[in-house]
């Protein structure tokens, strides 16, 4: 059994490595190369070069795209460039676009990972003849009881396992991640040690397809007349102002709402409490009119054979820099032991027992069964 848990020697295991050009998942394909793997690396295309070009700062953009080349050619090991531009559009932008003009808050990189790298990369892999695909996530794969489970990484502050709570059993079964029980310092000083083109290269922030983080901007270009104005509502159904486009805003949200001072007593601040775009209407409230105990979920996948009818006591994230929370579990739902503030239709509900992630969904709405108040 070799280091990636494959009853074949090194030499005979070819291994996928999805390089966005990064210094984690170049430092991956090093290393296999290093122990001596059958590497093979890809990077994808995912929107236009030439203007990737131009973009700094963000996953597989143009510089990314050659510095990703220059590692394998430094390291001497197969790289491929792959065009995904037509499947990253129609699976991930169309999918952000048209769940801001719902009223939701999108999470472009698990759509990715889900759809085009866990899914369409990973059947690539397959056809080339991979015996798996390694990515340079920080998140654990380990083997348990019942097969592979998916655990969190050693270094909190670079765990990934609320953007991977999509990944099925099927593709956990295949995929492989390194880099899970490292700090990044670690990675850091790997990369400096083989000598890489990118070990200082600072980590991608900005979401690869958003400018300066102009989610409006990206929503405007797709959906021309999307920043309709509209009216901004006191939860009390008084109207505060107006809005220049829902899309502007976010639950949660306490600045920018544009509509001054003088509606609360002693001026206490307003916070999006809900977009109603059915209405064109921001919904905005105290801080308490946040509170939900109740979240419910869809497009659920699980990493575990079955749910208990009468639920399951968990932790769960809603947003991914959020610590984890007490609930209990259901299929299509979680309950809270306390109530959550700004819980947002659009956000990932991830479930973890331990360090264990059980798997999770897509936020659908929430309330406060103690004053039915809907999201």
């Amino acid at each position: 059994m070799n280091s990636l848990g494959i009853n074949k020697e090194p030499k005979d295991t070819r291994v996928v490595v999805a390089m966005s050009g990064g210094v984690d998942s170049s430092v991956t394909a090093a290393l296999l190369h290093e122990e001596g793997y059958q590497v093979v690396g890809i990077t994808l295309q995912l929107y236009d070069h030439g203007e990737a070009l131009q973009k700094k700062g963000a996953c597989c953009a143009g510089q990314d795209i050659y510095d990703a080349k220059k590692v394998a050619e430094s390291m001497g090991f197969e790289h491929y460039v792959l065009n995904y531009q037509s499947r990253f559009q129609n699976n991930v932008i169309e999918d952000f676009v048209d769940s801001y003009l719902k009223g939701e808050t999108p999470i472009p990189c698990v759509k990715c990972n889900q759809n085009v790298k866990f899914k369409d990369l990973l059947e690539t892999a397959k056809d080339l003849g991979a015996d798996c695909m390694a990515t340079g996530h920080y998140i654990q794969r380990i083997t348990g009881a019942h097969g592979a489970e998916l655990h969190r990484a050693i270094d909190p502050g670079k765990d990934q396992s609320y953007f991977l709570f999509a990944t099925t059993q099927e593709q956990l079964d295949f995929l492989r991640f390194p880099l899970g029980g490292w700090t990044k310092d670690i990675t850091r000083k790997h990369a400096e040690r083989f000598g890489l083109v990118v070990a200082d290269k600072p980590d991608s922030m900005d979401i690869c397809f958003v400018p300066g983080g102009s989610y409006a901007k990206v929503v405007e270009k797709f959906r021309p007349g999307a920043l309709s104005p509209g009216e901004i509502v006191h939860v009390d159904g008084r109207i505060l102002g107006q809005h220049d486009g829902i899309i502007n805003y976010t639950v949660g949200q306490r600045r920018g709402l544009g509509i001054g001072g003088g509606h609360t007593e002693n001026n206490t601040p307003l916070f999006v409490v809900s977009l109603k775009p059915d209405r064109n209407q921001v919904i905005v409230g105290p801080y308490d009119a946040l509170a939900r105990d109740t979240v419910f979920m869809k497009e659920c996948n699980w990493l575990m054979p079955s749910i208990p009818e009468d639920g399951l006591d968990v932790e769960v994230k809603l947003r991914s820099a959020q610590s984890p929370l007490p609930a209990r579990l259901y299929a299509d739902r979680v309950v809270l032991k306390t109530p959550a503030f700004g819980v947002a239709a659009g956000q990932a509900c991830v479930a973890y027992i331990g360090n264990r992630v059980l798997g999770g969904g897509w936020i659908t709405g929430s309330e406060n069964s103690k004053i039915s108040l809907a999201a």
